[in-house]
């Protein structure tokens, strides 16, 4: 077993969870490792992208607006099983820690960006919320090199940006007419608007952490 511990883990609940500690422990005993299950979480991620980008011009739109809000959420459910089977396999590694971090800065981009492409949205939205996601993952990342915890704080971690994106497309499938209301371009412009509070909020959790030293 590799001496290396986790780290500061991202606050869930859901990790918690009767059926999550099943699914966790299932996976574990089939071998899965944490870094192939963080790939998959990444190739959802940018299936997520592919599909909201498919939505102009198609015959039945609602199919790929279904389609993304789904790979969205078996992205997240990737996220959260990577660091439960490792901690269950006991395989935890420095090598692990970047498949952990990279494949999701990936799956950001490829969401967000493709979300902007998507029909009643923004490209220039898409990416310029990309760019603030993948911020305020350099920022966390650089709390804990200067010697802070990881700060996971709100109130647009990836968990509430992911959840914007979902219930957009889900209300684009659903309701009549959402995309021409502009409901993903509306999205996106909270998601950019909760991330600028949230740069905010955790330079100002690190800066207080250092002070103290």
């Amino acid at each position: 077993m590799d001496s290396h511990q986790i780290g500061d883990r991202r606050p869930l609940a859901s990790r918690g969870w009767k059926i999550s500690e099943k699914i966790a422990g299932w996976l574990a005993r089939q071998g899965t490792t944490p870094n192939a299950i963080s790939i998959g979480g990444m190739v959802f991620g940018i299936l997520a992208g592919v599909m909201f980008a498919m939505t102009p011009g198609a015959a039945h739109p609602w199919f790929f607006w279904v389609a993304g809000a789904t790979f969205v959420q078996l992205r997240l459910l990737a996220n959260l099983y990577d660091g439960m089977v490792a901690v269950l396999r006991q395989v935890a590694s420095p090598l692990g820690e970047l498949f952990n971090e990279v494949p999701d800065r990936v799956s950001d981009a490829a969401t967000l960006i493709g979300f902007g492409y998507a029909v009643g949205s923004d490209p220039v939205l898409g990416f310029v919320a990309t760019v603030f996601a993948i911020f305020l993952a350099y920022l966390r990342a650089q709390g804990k090199v200067a010697g802070a915890h990881q700060e996971f704080c709100g109130p647009m971690a990836k968990q509430q940006r992911m959840a914007t994106v979902t219930v957009a497309a889900i209300a684009c499938a659903v309701v009549p007419g959402a995309s021409d209301w502009q409901i993903p371009m509306f999205a996106l412009w909270v998601i950019i608007a909760g991330c600028i509070v949230t740069i905010i909020r955790r330079l100002q959790r690190i800066t207080t952490t250092l002070r103290r030293w």
